[in-house]
């Protein structure tokens, strides 16, 4: 068995990169947690080229157990590099060494997979009316029926039933008559268990070395014990500053009156169906009947509804269930799936259990809309995740406020009884003093909730003028995004500064053009503050117009600060300001991408000099000089200018093959791997490279990305209203609701306002 450290430089080499301390430093201590079965937290800063930091040593122990790593991530961007690109080139560098090639997988749900027994009849098509309440025309119903042809065509092509295979890809509505949910899948009685391309995967995932998955799948395979995932003794946490809300997110139910309807419906065969579907009109009724607002204490007409429900779908559940020795059949499973749903929800809804937290929205589209979570999740994932395995979390940004406190708190890795775990932050292998400046605009008034002031627009404006463009602004709101946008278009118009907006193209364009045109400035919210990656001269300045606390009425938000508050903590700190510098970490990171960048990240903040939680936002980001200097700032700004060097030169989007895009081989190094984004994978073979994934999911017939996906998921965390989703993605409301649907988001109806503490 090779070294790590002999290893780690054949991987680095083949990777076209060079020796990183704080890399080096990083696959040790993997090395060492796994040895000595203890977990690990490692901050590893921009540029530390983390991935082969938990890789190599990953592949080393897959080596020598016998026994696979799982290594689970948020976003689906970094799944692609490490699958696509890192592991196939760690593999071929690795196989001298081994005397073997490692293998590699990429696992997802059920749900992305084409069903062979669907594809032949053996469940009944989707409920078109229960799934999207939209009004179908002719020529959507053509769309549709064209895209289920071209599916059953792919799908008697295809090897692996993969849907980010196909491209262009589908509405999801035409997705749903090819797939089934885990609920729904009939498992070892389906009669073409054989050729199910799911179980195909997952047998390839049983003997491969490292196993790439995301969090939500990960937490579910841990939490309701499905064994979805090959047993392992290891398992890496990348983007780990995700994990909560992944977490909350996977472990979140909702109950509506048109999913008890709908269930009835699918369950039309037993005589009970009927009367759950009475039932939906007095949970209807009760549900009309709450504000918009977390529900403390349920309702006497509330709980009557939900017990009626509750105690009809159990009856239908009885009913459902067939004979002794008689087989279930697809339409029997989808209907004990759909009320099975609705059961469950309704009796944990009722349970009103210490930690659940309850809440009343209205949906657009569906109606009120009661939905529960957890508001904390750490006693279950210090159970069910840190029990009998050694667990490596990693990200650019897990410490806040100068410590892994903060997020060891979420995790269940403080208080009595806690596992032991060591945390290292391996830093940056950049000059953050050296590189970049600091800039806190103290003289401006605190911001408030009626937009940006004007004092705040001729700071805005005096910094772009300085720079020439070259300015990523992140805003706090979109409609502060498009004010800024519209106000510095009217005041540089005579610059030959062009501002960009976000919502005016996709965000992958409007980011290549940004980094093309360094006279450009970008303008935006949401994935702005977590995705760009624009090294070089076109950004040399990052705007960041005020503290993103959390919406003041945000139920989950709300109710961990008041219960740490009743506690005697201080529920502000542990929340909201947890939740504002874990943001601002992110979003002062776009200006520092390599190691020649320079430039400077304004803060129009002042409350980030004046406030008492100030110090502790401050020690949340990377270590720029810092400066309330405003004419020093305009200064370097304008020298940094005059001597900019060209932009780096912009690729563009791979050229799309059946199989996925076609991967750039001169790659790099992995230098800049470490971005958040949203998450679904495939499994795929383990030996070759395999092709990027650039499946362009078609939404109703509209293009759609994977960078939309992700804005809808950071747009519905900011508190976006599907009005202004559907703004800033330019499509109508109808088409983001559908892509929503096939996510299982939601949305608020109210209209979104800015932050504020």
């Amino acid at each position: 068995m090779p070294s790590l450290t002999e290893a780690l430089a054949v991987a680095v080499a083949a990777l076209g990169g060079s020796p990183r301390p704080g890399q080096e430093q990083m696959a040790a201590a993997v090395a060492e947690a796994i040895e000595k079965e203890e977990h690990l937290l490692v901050q590893a800063g921009t540029g530390t080229g983390k991935s082969l930091g938990y890789l190599v040593p990953a592949v080393l122990h897959a080596a020598d157990s016998g026994k696979p790593v799982i290594v689970a991530t948020a976003t689906l961007a970094l799944q692609g590099q490490i699958v696509d690109r890192d592991l196939p080139r760690l593999a071929t560098a690795l196989t001298p060494l081994l005397g073997r090639r490692p293998r590699f997988a990429l696992v997802k749900g059920r749900r992305n997979y084409v069903c062979q027994h669907k594809l032949v009849g053996g469940f009944p098509d989707e409920d078109e009316a229960a799934l999207f309440e939209i009004g179908d025309s002719a020529a959507s119903s053509s769309r549709l029926g064209g895209e289920v042809v071209r599916l059953r065509e792919w799908a008697e092509q295809t090897d692996s039933g993969d849907r980010d295979e196909l491209v262009p890809g589908v509405s999801e509505r035409a997705w749903r008559q090819v797939s089934v949910s885990a609920e729904e899948c009939l498992g070892g009685n389906c009669p073409m268990v054989a050729e199910c391309f799911v179980e195909r995967a997952r047998e390839v995932a049983k003997g491969v070395d490292v196993v790439v998955t995301n969090h939500s799948f990960m937490a579910i395979d841990a939490f309701e014990g499905r064994f979805m995932l090959p047993e392992h003794e290891v398992l890496v946490i990348d983007e780990a500053h995700e994990l909560v809300d992944r977490v909350t997110s996977t472990i979140t139910d909702e109950l509506t009156a048109g999913m008890v309807r709908a269930a009835a419906r699918k369950a039309g065969r037993v005589d009970s169906a009927e009367v759950l579907e009475d039932c939906a009109a007095a949970l209807e009724a009760a549900l009309e009947r709450l504000p918009e607002s977390r529900v403390d204490g349920i309702p006497e007409q509330l709980a009557l509804a939900l017990a009626t429900v509750r105690d009809a779908a159990r009856t239908v559940q009885g009913e459902l269930k067939p004979p002794p020795g008689e087989t279930v059949d697809g339409a029997r499973q989808m209907a004990l799936a759909a009320v099975d749903e609705v059961f469950d929800n309704a009796a944990r809804i009722l349970e009103e259990r210490e930690l659940d937290v309850l809440w009343s929205r209205v949906d657009p589209r569906r109606g009120p809309v009661l939905s529960v979570a957890p508001m904390s999740v750490a006693m279950l994932v210090r159970d069910k995740i840190f029990t009998d395995r050694t667990v490596v979390l990693t990200s650019a940004t897990l410490e806040l406020g100068g410590t892994f406190d903060a997020l060891a708190g979420t995790i269940g890795l403080r208080g009595a009884e806690a596992p032991a775990y060591a945390g290292l932050d391996v830093g940056s292998p950049f000059d953050y003093r050296g590189q970049a400046i600091a800039y806190v605009a103290a003289h401006l008034p605190p911001p408030g909730r009626s937009g940006l002031s004007d004092a705040a627009l001729d700071e805005i404006e005096a910094l772009v003028r300085a720079a020439g463009g070259r300015t990523l602004g992140l805003f706090s709101s979109m409609r502060a995004a498009r004010e800024a946008a519209e106000a510095m278009r009217d005041r540089l118009g005579d610059s030959g500064i062009e501002i960009l907006c976000q919502g005016e193209d996709q965000v992958p364009t409007l980011v290549r053009q940004f980094a093309r045109e360094p006279t450009t400035c970008l303008f935006g919210t949401l994935t702005l503050w977590q995705g760009v990656d624009v090294p070089g001269s076109s950004c040399q300045l990052v705007l960041i117009d005020r503290i993103p606390f959390p919406r003041p009425d945000d139920p989950l938000a709300s109710a961990r600060t008041e219960a740490i508050g009743r506690m005697g903590g201080n529920g502000f700190m542990a929340v909201s300001a947890t939740h504002a510098a874990l943001r601002l970490a992110q979003g002062a990171g776009r200006l520092i991408r390599s190691a020649d960048d320079r430039g400077v990240v304004a803060f129009l903040d002042s409350r980030m000099m004046t406030a008492r939680y100030a110090g502790f936002l401050q020690k949340s980001l990377p270590p720029f000089w810092p400066t309330t200097d405003r004419a020093l700032v305009l200064q370097a700004l304008s020298r940094l200018d005059q001597n900019a060097p060209p932009p780096r030169p912009v690729a563009e989007p791979a050229k799309r093959t059946l199989g996925g895009a076609v991967p750039d081989p001169a790659g790099d190094a992995g230098e800049r791997a470490d971005e958040e984004g949203a998450a679904h994978a495939s499994p795929v073979a383990a030996d070759p490279p395999a092709p990027t994934n650039a499946r362009t999911a078609v939404t109703l017939g509209h293009p759609w990305s994977e960078q939309d996906d992700e804005e809808l998921r950071d747009g519905i965390e900011m508190g976006l209203s599907l009005e202004e989703l559907a703004e800033s993605l330019e499509l109508p409301p109808e088409v983001v609701q559908a892509r929503l649907d096939g996510l299982g988001l939601e949305v608020s109806s109210q209209e979104a306002f800015s932050f504020g503490d």
